[in-house]
């Protein structure tokens, strides 16, 4: 990734629109001093990161944690992307297992993982002289279920996008605007997200739900997928559009073959697709059986 990016002029009503939430977004930053952004590398940290960048410059700092709940490539992908806008980038170690809440694996799982994150950043900010915190949060995940919203809450993290009202195809469409890389980039979400809610999260599930996933990705060239990882049974998400490049034997031979060397005994494709915090239906079903 290499250049600066920079503002594509169209009359589109949309574009218009965007263009307009994006300078309420640089706007949210008028009176703030120096800010830290809890970045990730997906869409919706980098907008904040790039806005914040342009708002502050050396006023801002970039951070992001690297765990083992950390989706293959995306690491390598944040370095990338913070070096693209220009923005000061930090790394810093994050291991959630060593909170046993977050181990047991209850339905508010992220509360746990947001809260340690938030106490290392909020560290980081006192030691760098840093006023905010900002996170990614859009307006749509205020809708959803969240359980990190209450860890924000109570670190007093800003959330931008959803301040000035942006959902997620608003954060797209902007990124699109300013030529950031991310625009289209698919949703990720921390491996931990794969395992059924009261399943222990350990070392070895996150591990083989890693490989798991890395391998169908290069095999197939899939932009989206989960390997959710219930126990001897593999159920592979992919997007709705690239289910059909499982039908073929020999992919499904190779996929098949390698999930077993990884521990599974059953490798199952999901036929409906993927979908976002699919295993949160578990939770909320009342015909439960």
């Amino acid at each position: 990734m290499t250049g600066k990016p920079k503002h594509l002029e169209c009359k589109n009503e949309s574009v218009l629109k965007a263009q307009a939430l994006l300078e309420k977004l640089i706007n949210w930053f008028n009176d703030k001093n120096s800010v830290l952004v809890a970045f990730s590398g997906g869409v919706d940290s980098t907008l904040v990161a790039y806005v914040t960048y342009k708002a502050l410059d050396d006023k801002s700092l970039a951070v992001t944690a690297d765990s083992l709940t950390l989706p293959p490539g995306e690491l390598e992908d944040a370095i990338k992307i913070a070096r693209f806008i220009g923005i000061k980038h930090r790394i810093v170690k994050v291991d959630e297992l060593s909170d046993g809440e977050f181990v047991k694996n209850p339905p508010d799982r992220c509360y746990y993982c947001k809260r340690s994150l938030l106490k290392v950043l909020s560290k980081i900010a006192e030691e760098e002289g840093l006023k905010v915190i900002v996170d990614g949060s859009n307006a749509d995940d205020h809708r959803d279920f969240r359980p990190g919203l209450k860890a924000l809450k109570e670190f007093g993290v800003r959330s931008p996008l959803a301040e000035v009202g942006l959902t997620k195809s608003d954060v797209r469409l902007i990124s699109k605007i300013v030529g950031l890389p991310t625009a289209d980039k698919p949703s990720m979400a921390c491996l931990a997200s794969r395992i059924p809610y009261g399943v222990e999260v350990t070392y070895e599930r996150l591990r083989r739900i890693s490989e798991a996933e890395t391998y169908i990705r290069q095999l197939t060239g899939v932009r989206q997928v989960r390997v959710r990882d219930h126990g001897y049974i593999a159920r592979i998400e992919v997007g709705r559009d690239e289910r059909k490049v499982f039908f073929d034997e020999n992919v499904m031979n190779s996929i098949w073959s390698k999930l077993r060397s990884l521990g599974y005994i059953y490798v199952t494709l999901d036929l409906y697709g993927y979908k976002s915090g699919s295993l949160n239906e578990t939770v909320f079903r009342k015909d439960k059986p």
